[in-house]
């Protein structure tokens, strides 16, 4: 039985495989058969005797522990595979501390708190403690507290930490302690853990019941953890203690694709493995299967520039295959339209299906205006790991607002944002709003309009306050186009400060998706083609677009799949585009002031780039825009970590793309590898202008003069337009491309 599996691996596979006794590392490549080498791992721990009972095998999802229970049972058969302890984290000690949890006071009957229910306990305790919930946002709260669980900190200690305590003050929030321990406290009276207890608890399980450890330690004679680059202090220390007696423990990882310390995951655990098992041996998984020479070899001239790192030599013997083509864009809406129109060609070109195709973003936000231009050429798509665009909650909670500005009568717009934010209009309230529209046989709106006469004087003040702001939006949407009105709504409701406020991960993603948003509505009053600019006009144009979303969720079929790269770790396509490579977007810019943090991210890159089977196209804007205004972009510095031989640089010839029209030909031109590139003047990320730069006077501006702008720097009028009285000037800036500018607020310095 065992040469039908050993003759599948290679040696390095195989021999990863045949080692049982002792501690081992696997570092696993990309695309390197890490799944195939657990499996036969295991199935030859069982060939050569070993209870599956006395087999540990930890994964970080359940796909994946499914995935390879299935492999196993092919192998060596149902029973044995069933048989093994084998399960995420979260599943293993979950059904560990069903046995023993009566031994640190909580019922075997635990219940298990989702996030929700976290979140409402906290706000709850919130109320009690008479907190401002915009100041403790539960789920900054819930972070905090999960962050020290995560890192075994307990109640007291947190109380007790002179430097914990420092933080929480210095950020406004001394009061994280009490509300950790208040909520500590009301999990146990209900006998009750959350996600983070599950690991926190069975550290506490093994550290004061040395018996009940002893007893696991005896069960789980091998153990192996998948995926240990992603591990945290709490998941490292479970699996050190389970395998402090036997030492069989085998870990499988690649420190290159270390992405997730945002969740808690610490990369030094594979790094510094060696210090705890000096007799490690060490297994290097260096084939890539999935990729082409060209992909892997561009991963691997990003990923050296990494200082913490195990150095490893990943090499493919597929075929060459074809350059990575990187494409420049005017912006971000051009870049959608470039992406999509490759897609289509490509498709069609070489008879592929749209499920070959996975476009990857640092951040969700960017997928509008790659969901637009995809359903301009009829292309179906799929959003992974995150619901499409104008479903986000926060997108409908604007639009909720937009909406009500239009139409007041809008009852499902009202009762949505009437509270949010919070302004003291609670459920009951709201009820007695319907009460009395049902009634006087008026609208909630007409009620709302005039609560006063409705409601006692106490109760009706903030829904009067509320109403006077629906009031006033009405009328700034008469006067003026969708952006100008939407952000006047976006900034007077008191949503961009509620969302900026919450720093957590999640309330960053938020703010970023208001304001790609407002980007949205920006790009539409900016469309010459557009006649009707009005928030009524926006309204009924993204209706549409989300119907459509409706449909096409409903229906079967290929689609291209659209997700962060966070979400895509594990997968593979046959073509691959990474959008939005431009500095402080990838490396983000909160990334990028410390080593660390910038190592991370060029992690993450990796793992992007080593998605891709045949093709890897990247794609970066000169141009985006951020909260309605236009900021120039400068290419991201992972772009120039690429080795260049690698790299085929196509630059949009025109503003933008037609719907339809190939990204080819007339659209691109193409740089050769084979001739030299002219040199090209740089302009730093925000010219400089010299010291004596002063404006000119530009009433007499020809087409064809050269000028210097203090922003973009150098370039040539293409065209002046007057339009209701002020001077456009569009200008080919060296660097930046085209931009359009107006001349009563330009400054440009006019050279000849």
């Amino acid at each position: 039985m065992a040469l039908d599996y050993l003759s599948l691996l290679n040696p390095s596979q195989a021999a990863a495989v045949m080692q049982i006794d002792g501690p081992c590392m696997i570092i696993a490549g990309a695309g390197s058969g890490k799944t195939r080498v657990l499996t036969y791992r295991i199935a030859n721990l069982l060939e050569q005797g070993v209870d599956p009972f006395n087999i540990l095998a930890l994964t970080f999802t359940n796909k994946a522990a499914k995935e390879m229970r299935a492999r196993i049972e092919k192998v060596v058969g149902g029973a044995a595979a069933k048989n093994l302890w084998m399960g995420t984290f979260h599943s293993i000690f979950a059904r560990i501390l069903r046995s023993e949890a009566d031994k640190i006071g909580f019922p075997r009957s635990f219940t298990i708190y989702d996030t929700q229910d976290s979140k409402t306990l906290v706000g709850q305790i919130l109320k009690e403690l008479e907190l401002d919930d915009k100041l403790y946002k539960p789920g900054m709260v819930l972070g905090r507290i999960s962050a020290a669980k995560n890192k075994l900190i307990s109640v007291q200690q947190y109380l007790n930490d002179p430097v914990i305590r420092q933080d929480d003050e210095a950020a406004l929030r001394p009061k994280i302690g009490v509300i950790y321990q208040q909520y500590a406290a009301r999990c146990f009276k209900a006998g009750a853990m959350d996600f983070d207890d599950l690991l926190y608890q069975t550290n506490v399980l093994f550290k004061d019941h040395p018996d009940v450890l002893n007893k696991y330690q005896n069960l789980f004679r091998f153990v192996m953890v998948d995926e240990y680059q992603d591990t945290n202090y709490s998941q490292y220390l479970i699996a050190r203690k389970l395998a402090a007696k036997e030492r069989n423990i085998c870990v499988v990882g690649d420190d290159a694709q270390s992405i997730y310390a945002f969740r808690g995951a610490d990369i030094q655990n594979i790094l510094n493995f060696e210090k705890d098992y000096p007799e490690l041996q060490v297994f290097k998984l260096e084939q890539n299967y999935r990729s082409t020479k060209t992909i892997v070899k561009a991963a691997n001239s990003v990923i050296k520039n990494n200082q913490a790192q195990l150095r490893k030599d990943v090499f493919s013997d597929n075929e060459e295959g074809p350059l990575i083509e990187v494409l420049k864009a005017a912006s971000d809406n051009e870049e959608g339209k470039l992406v999509a129109n490759s897609i289509f060609e490509d498709k069609m070109s070489h008879h592929l299906s749209y499920d070959d195709f996975a476009i990857l973003y640092r951040t969700n936000a960017q997928s509008r205006a790659m969901e637009e231009s995809l359903r301009k050429l009829n292309i179906r798509y799929k959003i992974v790991g995150g619901l499409s665009f104008y479903q986000r909650k926060e997108i409908k909670d604007l639009v909720a607002y937009l909406r009500l500005t239009v139409n007041p009568n809008d009852e499902q717009a009202l009762r949505r944002v009437i509270n949010y934010p919070k302004r003291g209009i609670g459920d009951t309230t709201i009820a007695k709003l319907i009460t009395a529209a049902e009634e006087s046989n008026h609208t909630i709106w007409e009620v709302v309009a005039n609560a006063d006469q409705f409601l006692p004087t106490r109760t009706a003040n903030p829904i009067v306050d509320f109403a006077e702001k629906i009031k006033a939006y009405t009328v700034v949407a008469a006067k003026e186009d969708a952006f100008e009105a939407a952000k006047f709504i976006a900034k007077n409701s008191g949503m961009i400060e509620e969302l900026y406020a919450d720093k957590s991960i999640e309330g960053l993603s938020r703010y970023e998706n208001i304001q790609e948003l407002l980007n949205g509505v920006k790009a539409y009053t900016e469309d010459p083609e557009r006649e009707d600019k009005t928030l009524g006009a926006f309204l009924q144009d993204i209706a549409l677009v989300t119907d459509a979303d409706t449909k096409d969720a409903q229906q079967e079929g290929e689609a291209v799949t659209m997700m962060t790269i966070h979400s895509a770790k594990g997968l593979e396509f046959r073509n691959v585009y990474i959008v939005g490579m431009e500095e402080n977007l990838f490396p983000s810019q909160m990334m990028i002031t410390s080593r660390a943090d910038l190592e991370e991210e060029r992690r993450l890159f990796y793992v992007a780039i080593t998605r891709a089977e045949k093709k890897l196209t990247l794609s970066y804007a000169t141009s985006r825009y951020q909260w309605g205004n236009l900021r120039s972009c400068e290419k991201s510095r992972f772009l120039d970590e690429i080795d260049p031989q690698f790299v085929d640089f196509k630059f949009a010839a025109t503003p933008s793309a037609g719907p339809g029209e190939s990204p080819f030909g007339h659209v691109f031109e193409r740089r050769s590898n084979l001739l030299p590139t002219p040199p090209r003047k740089t302009v730093a990320k925000g010219y400089t202008p010299p010291a004596d730069f002063q404006p000119s006077d530009t009433s007499n501006l020809q087409t064809g003069q050269r000028v210097e702008h203090p922003k973009f720097g150098f370039g040539h009028v293409t065209k002046l337009e007057t339009v209701s009285g002020s001077t456009k000037a569009i200008i080919q800036f060296e660097e930046v491309g085209e931009k359009t500018l107006l001349l009563s607020f330009a400054k440009l310095r006019v050279l000849g």
